[in-house]
């Protein structure tokens, strides 16, 4: 992975764009929508350039780049389509110690701009570290569609209550617990207006269902990542603990929960132990099992009685 993801704050941050045609606008556009104070240097502006200069949204520095113009700007756009200026521009900022991007140039960029869905708060990022554009393209393409259209309504939402959870929830565990709950309603997800989830919101603190409580889901991984089932990745990015066979592919506990804790094991007995702790915590688990065979699978039944293992599609 080369490139570490970022959202970046640039709100009424001083941005230059060096360049005033056509792939200018489309940066411009983007830097004016994330709250930029962009200033744009170029002799002349293509006419959306123009128009945002008329209405004041943006500052024209008339005339051609000069080195001296960049010292008071956090981050700076080569958008011209002369290589040798863009390159220029990009050694005067790397001088400077200031972020450079010269555009559709890689190797004269200290970073690069993903391809992005906006759902109001909500961003979803791509990226293929610039390799590849169109395979991107479709890859947003694919997630646009299935996407729920109300992603920005219940991100607005849980905006307006975090003051208020916090107050009826104070231990951030039942907070993350309560919002996981709220979220995966079917009523939350089907919701058009704030009314609608406030109603939801309200009957979700009275019933308490989200409160912690102590689950083992157990689950076999085969040796191939792609072949599990829907229910066993979704009970793999629900659970707080994750106990890994030692002997698994790391892919496996990689793709469970981000913030999950995680913690491998190899023999039974030694399992047994981590389950007890774990069930004095009241926390969700999932057990990754590598294939199983009769003598585990005996072997976990001495402990545990009869036990359901989830998988992968045979």
């Amino acid at each position: 992975m080369r490139y570490f993801p970022l959202f970046y704050d640039l709100y009424h941050k001083p941005v230059l764009v060096v360049g005033g045609g056509e792939v200018a606008s489309r940066k411009v556009e983007s830097l004016l929508k994330a709250g930029a104070f962009v200033s744009v240097v170029s002799p002349t502006l293509e006419p959306f350039l123009l128009s945002l200069y008329e209405e004041e949204k943006l500052s024209w520095i008339k005339g051609f780049y000069q080195q001296e113009l960049i010292e008071e700007f956090v981050q700076i756009w080569a958008t011209t389509d002369n290589p040798d200026l863009n390159h220029r521009v990009h050694a005067d900022a790397k001088r400077a110690g200031i972020m450079v991007n010269v555009v559709d140039d890689t190797e004269y960029c200290d970073f690069i701009t993903p391809s992005m869905i906006t759902r109001g708060r909500i961003q979803v990022a791509f990226s293929s570290g610039g390799s590849s554009p169109v395979l991107i393209r479709n890859l947003r393409r694919t997630f646009e569609a299935v996407l729920p259209q109300n992603l920005g309504l219940l991100a607005e939402f849980a905006a307006s209550k975090r003051a208020d959870i916090k107050v009826k929830l104070p231990d951030v565990t039942r907070r993350r617990l309560f919002w996981e709950y709220f979220f995966e309603a079917p009523e939350v997800k089907s919701s058009q207006t704030k009314s609608q989830l406030q109603a939801c919101y309200e009957a979700t603190l009275d019933s308490k269902q989200f409160e912690p409580n102590y689950s083992v889901s157990w689950i076999e991984t085969g040796s191939d990542f792609e072949m599990l089932t829907l229910k066993a990745l979704r009970l793999m990015q629900s659970a707080e603990m994750v106990l890994y066979h030692h002997e698994l592919d790391a892919v496996f506990a990689d793709s469970c929960r981000r913030d999950a804790e995680r913690i491998s094991w190899s023999e039974v007995a030694e399992l047994k132990k981590r389950l007890e702790e774990q069930l004095e915590l009241r926390r969700s688990v999932v057990v990754l099992l590598p294939e199983v065979n009769k003598g585990l699978l005996s072997e976990l039944s001495l402990c545990y009685g009869r036990i359901q293992v989830l998988g992968y599609a045979r």
